[in-house]
């Protein structure tokens, strides 16, 4: 299959672009770098199946228009803005690559009949309920990265009712893992592995009872190919999480092994907080046959061991 990977130099997107050349695809990447890095696909520009890496913005149609000249059967969609205080701070700039730029993918893939698989976000959610959220959960949009990212759901799943345009909607939960950055735009896990590393103080926002359901990469990146390929998946909205949460503190307590080594800050947007993130993945499980194989535990000692090679390597 032809996969187009929108966002394939970022976090996820690698995984995703790693994933799928395994599987014996035909893989493009379109990424502006605005928060992905060239580095994160070096390992793969001698595969067979990688066809290019186009640095290019989503939000551009000329660029968009003139990559999907390659007539692909599958656009994955990851490229988008995903800072939720930089949205609070800029608006516009996330209305732009996560609206205007999934208006572009959505346009020129029904010009081919491109299957477009978009990634949300749990961020969408009003806080979790007992049994946890499921894809029936209300949802509460608190900042414009989420009421974007709602928006972009809406739209693509208007191209599927309105147009018969094969569209999936996934909404995976906290995820994690290697490659993902250490500084304030990187997620929790890694930015408090890097504290540890480094001998500093694990900070925590507000008091730390909010909760978090933790996805290691690889399993979302499983996520995303299975609800890519199986044509069950089409026209549905689909969460992704370990089923399990745990609290900022005791995510700390179980990185530093030391209470004395985390302190607590100000929070920086409060209003933008979700207090409880759980996921019911039972969706998934029964639709995609897919269920979370790599534990927290686990999970935390393959970041801690990748950091601390990047960090050697560095020397």
């Amino acid at each position: 299959m032809r996969v187009l990977v929108t966002g394939g130099a970022g976090f996820i997107g690698r995984w995703v672009v790693k994933r799928l050349l395994a599987d014996g695809q035909d893989v493009w990447v379109l990424d502006d770098l605005s928060n992905g890095s060239k580095a994160n696909l070096e390992e793969f520009t001698t595969c067979d199946g990688f066809h290019g890496f186009t640095v290019g913005d989503v939000a551009d149609v000329g660029c968009v228009e003139k990559l999907f000249q390659n007539k692909y059967n599958i656009c994955i969609h990851a490229a988008a803005q995903i800072n939720v205080q930089e949205s609070l701070d800029n608006p516009e700039k996330a209305f732009k690559t996560n609206v205007i730029g999934t208006y572009n993918i959505l346009s020129c893939a029904l010009r081919s009949n491109t299957k477009v698989v978009l990634i949300g976000t749990c961020m969408v959610y009003d806080v979790a309920q007992p049994g946890g959220i499921s894809e029936l959960s209300p949802v509460k949009p608190a900042s414009p990265y989420a009421g974007s990212k709602l928006a972009a759901e809406n739209l693509a799943l208007s191209y599927h009712y309105g147009f018969a345009l094969p569209v999936v909607v996934l909404r995976p939960f906290n995820t994690y893992g290697p490659f993902q950055k250490t500084n304030m735009e990187g997620g929790v896990v890694s930015i408090f592995l890097k504290s540890k590393i480094e001998g500093r103080k694990l900070r925590i926002f507000g008091d730390g009872t909010q909760t978090r359901d933790l996805l290691y990469v690889e399993d979302c990146a499983d996520f995303i190919v299975k609800a890519a390929f199986l044509d069950n998946a089409i026209g549905e909205t689909i969460n992704a999480g370990a089923s399990r949460d745990i609290s900022i503190n005791d995510l700390a307590l179980l990185i530093c092994k030391d209470q004395n080594q985390i302190e607590r800050v100000e929070h920086h947007h409060p209003q933008s907080e979700i207090q409880k993130l759980l996921c019911d993945n039972t969706k998934a499980k029964e639709l995609l046959n897919w269920e979370p194989m790599v534990s927290l535990e686990e999970g935390i000692g393959r970041v801690e061991e990748w950091i601390i090679t990047e960090k050697e390597g560095l020397r």
